[in-house]
């Protein structure tokens, strides 16, 4: 165990980034920002680490941004564009990160917090989860990167009614909405977790790369096979992966895969 605001908890095949800051809900601060990309980048670099789990301590995901920085991050135009540039970093190396991500998520995610979840590509949530993006509460806007992200989850209208009126919604609503993909029972969180990475570690890490490439791909605006999708596609006919996946159907077995892309 460790006392850091944010580190990486390796397991077998998969990773926890858990945000460590129990006693302030988790709120996410100017060191924990900056950490992110670095911890992001060993992760990515690990083969081991096939999926990232995001969670939090003490019965919440993130309450947001530690507002207690506010007057000295914000103090000057260079120290605010700063942090600002910190944040979007984060974020983004979070979306941008090459395998799959997962946030679980239990009370409290609101802010930074929900910018936090939205960057991962599924939401798991307690049913004692609380979401919000509130910068409408502050007098803030909210980057376009933020705003998409929030988009592609829940639709142009609902995230207008999310930012305009920066209300908290409780998690059956937030299921309804598509701001979270799955809510369990708060007790039957971890087990639903574990199954569903268990499930996750059995298939083809390299399918799952390609798989969130062409997504993001097709985010960004691509609506057309390109040289680079064409190529990932007959990439994968020459991978350990699928020499694998192949001889396990034919053998009429579970395949092994390695990881190898």
């Amino acid at each position: 165990m460790t006392d850091a605001p944010i580190y990486l908890d390796r397991h077998d095949h998969y990773a926890d980034l858990v945000l460590n800051r129990p006693e302030r809900r988790n709120a996410l601060n100017a060191a924990m920002w900056t950490a992110l990309p670095k911890l992001l980048d060993e992760a990515a670099a690990d083969p081991a680490i096939k999926l990232l789990l995001v969670r939090g301590t003490g019965g919440a995901f993130t309450a947001g941004a530690d507002i207690s920085e506010f007057e000295t991050i914000y103090a000057t135009p260079d120290s605010a564009r700063a942090n600002t540039r910190a944040i979007a970093e984060g974020l983004d190396a979070l979306a941008h990160f090459p395998k799959p991500t997962l946030a679980v998520i239990r009370g409290a995610c609101v802010g930074g917090g929900c910018g936090l979840a939205l960057s991962c590509d599924l939401r798991f949530a307690a049913s004692d989860g609380r979401f919000g993006i509130t910068p409408a509460k502050l007098g803030l806007g909210y980057t376009l990167n933020d705003t998409k992200r929030l988009i592609d989850a829940v639709g142009v209208s609902v995230a207008k009614d999310l930012l305009y009126s920066a209300r908290l919604v409780d998690a059956a609503e937030a299921l309804d909405i598509g701001l979270i993909n799955r809510c369990f029972e708060p007790d039957a969180l971890e087990a639903e977790v574990r199954a569903y990475v268990d499930l996750m570690l059995s298939r083809s890490t390299g399918s799952a790369r390609i798989t969130k490439r062409v997504i993001h791909l097709i985010r960004s605006g691509v609506d057309q096979d390109t040289d680079e999708t064409r190529q990932l596609f007959l990439d994968a006919f020459s991978s350990e992966d699928f020499q694998e996946g192949y001889r396990a159907f034919l053998e009429k077995r579970a395949p092994d895969f390695t990881g190898t892309s």
